[in-house]
């Protein structure tokens, strides 16, 4: 779970822990001290720091904090596959079953009056579109959930399903996560093809030597 929209964020995770009240959340940054606040004294049964369960601490200024085998193990283990499994216990990894993850504004920030090139490469998000992918395409197991508003409904279903969303469910998620993605990697596309360079680069110092 990593939001840059935190809106619904506190109804969502109490909503998910009542219905799977042994859940575990890995989380990142912001998202997870406002989790931490939120849960209070229940927070180190429910929730873990990213980098506390891959063993890698957040590179310097969060530039990569979900980029990591483990995670990837988690979101693309087929977890019938014995190989798989093998894979999850060699490296203690745990199978993950649903992403919560929303995309740094790319589209606003580059949008803005007083905008630069460097404002707008700095919201390019990477660690959220890698995720969101793998969670899509893994559909058959994990559920990727990328707009607040499904909140409200992945939580009735899993209130009325013992925990679990079906597999129409999940696939519905994948196409709307993917389309998601299009549409963010078009905004990038769009802008950086408008783009001035000449202007953008000015924020820039060139080293020509060794």
């Amino acid at each position: 779970m990593s939001v840059f929209d935190k809106t619904g964020l506190e109804s969502f995770v109490r909503g998910l822990l009542g219905a799977i009240p042994d859940a575990l959340i890995l989380s990142t940054g912001g998202t997870f001290h406002i989790m931490e606040k939120m849960l209070g004294g229940s927070a180190s049964a429910s929730l873990r720091q990213v980098s506390a369960y891959t063993g890698q601490p957040e590179m310097q200024g969060g530039l990569v904090k979900t980029l990591d085998f483990k995670i990837y193990l988690g979101l693309l283990a087929e977890t019938y596959n014995p190989d798989h499994q093998r894979d999850l216990a060699r490296t203690d990894a745990t199978a993950i079953d649903m992403v919560v993850v929303n995309l740094y504004p790319f589209e606003q920030a580059s949008a803005a009056a007083d905008a630069t090139l460097e404002d707008a490469r700095a919201n390019i998000d990477i660690g959220g579109p890698c995720m969101i992918r793998a969670a899509a395409k893994n559909f058959h197991r994990v559920a990727a959930v990328t707009d607040p508003g499904e909140y409200p409904g992945v939580l009735q279903e899993l209130a009325s399903t013992d925990g679990a969303l079906c597999l129409e469910t999940r696939f519905r998620l994948a196409r709307a996560a993917f389309r998601r993605i299009a549409r963010y990697d078009a905004a990038i596309t769009s802008y950086l093809d408008a783009a001035d360079p000449a202007a953008g680069f000015a924020a820039y110092t060139v080293n020509k030597g060794s």
